[in-house]
């Protein structure tokens, strides 16, 4: 099939696919509008989702977009050609299962072009225990000031403190302390915020409604930005439990990678949005993967978001500057580019087809 088309260049012509797909698909439709924040065009942000299957089946495939805001045009791009193709909707009917489509998890970023979210919160960092002392990262504090220069372009002498860290270190180092996640810098980056974000609310609650009752529980979840371009690598999304690591690497193949045991490219990382598939469905024998398709080099990736984050922290920038910025920040997250979206969808289609041959391995009670 003939992906490309399905893909978009703004948060509400994604939504209207996403929605306009659903709907030919003969989909349950339900939206969480946000309460507050609106987006770059004054339009609502909602975190859409769409029901596909037999209510009531023992497993529940979860398909995620928009985690990280602008890294949402790939996934909805991918959730839309899914649910046009009948080679999916086949594998839905052979499995038994039922398949929830979450579109935009992180609205407000995707519309405004930011990783973060209206709170200048990493998503994928905002899940952890917030009544408990938060985890410190020593590092990030260090390089805060570094990272978030008083100008853009950074001044030589910030670049020059910035590489000098980088060469005591090492760039695994430089990586892990900028990206692993910290609770200190509100206006810095990787912020985990201070407190569950509305987006981690909602998530929570349409997990206890959908997923709290099932047997098995399979996640995908998209994301761009590391590894070489175009490849998707298969990053366990899950919390510290081996029986699920294995489980997802029996799912979908030794090549499964995870942080937890440094074979990743993604740095150890605190309070990912796998931690509510264990706190709202603790019964459901769980297996999933962040989908994590290349795009350009992560130095190139974390300039692109400190220019993002300076932008952010200094809004009188020039309107030119300001299109410069967003620009930069949405090609790092999305190769506009057709042969790129037809690389993705190639592997996005086999990943999910996967995870309902295995949910229907799981509903004849085969092990799984």
């Amino acid at each position: 099939m003939s992906a490309e088309r399905h893909f978009a260049v703004s948060y509400a012509e994604a939504r209207e696919k996403f929605r306009a797909a659903a709907a030919a698909r003969g989909a349950r439709q339900f939206a969480h509008v946000h309460p507050e924040a609106k987006g770059a065009q004054g339009e609502a942000l909602a975190m859409d989702f769409a029901l596909l299957g037999r209510p009531g089946a023992p497993g529940l495939l979860l398909i995620l977009s928009g985690t990280h805001g602008a890294e949402g045009f790939c996934g909805s791009g991918c959730q839309v050609a899914l649910m046009h193709d009948d080679a999916f909707q086949r594998a839905i009917d052979r499995s038994d299962a039922q398949v929830l489509m979450l579109h935009a998890l992180n609205p407000y970023g995707f519309s405004h072009l930011r990783r973060v979210n209206e709170d200048n919160a990493d998503l994928n960092r905002n899940f952890v225990d917030f009544g408990r002392a938060l985890p410190t990262n020593a590092a990030y504090a260090e390089l805060h000031p570094l990272l978030l220069p008083a100008t853009w372009p950074p001044a030589p002498d910030n670049e020059d403190g910035l590489g000098a860290w980088l060469a005591a270190h090492g760039p695994a180092a430089y990586q892990a302390a900028i990206s692993g996640g910290q609770y200190e810098f509100a206006d810095g980056l990787f912020y985990g915020g201070c407190a569950p974000s509305w987006s981690n609310r909602v998530l929570r609650q349409v997990l206890r409604d959908h997923a709290a009752t099932r047997q098995t529980l399979a996640w995908i979840d998209f994301h761009t930005g590391l590894g070489p371009l175009g490849h998707g690598e298969k990053i366990y999304a899950g919390v510290n439990d081996t029986a699920a690591v294995a489980r997802t690497r029996a799912w979908w193949g030794d090549d499964v990678t995870t942080f937890l045991d440094g074979s990743s490219s993604s740095a150890p990382l605190t309070g990912i949005n796998g931690h509510a598939a264990r706190d709202e469905a603790p019964q459901a024998a769980f297996a999933g993967i962040a989908l994590e398709y290349g795009t350009y080099p992560i130095t190139e990736m974390l300039q692109a978001l400190r220019a993002d984050h300076w932008l952010h922290n200094h809004p009188d920038a020039p309107t030119a500057q300001h299109h410069a910025i967003k620009h930069r920040l949405r090609d790092v997250f999305y190769v506009d580019d057709d042969a790129w979206k037809q690389k993705v969808y190639a592997q996005a289609l086999p990943a999910c087809t996967t995870a309902l041959t295995r949910l229907e391995k799981a509903a004849r009670h085969e092990q799984v």
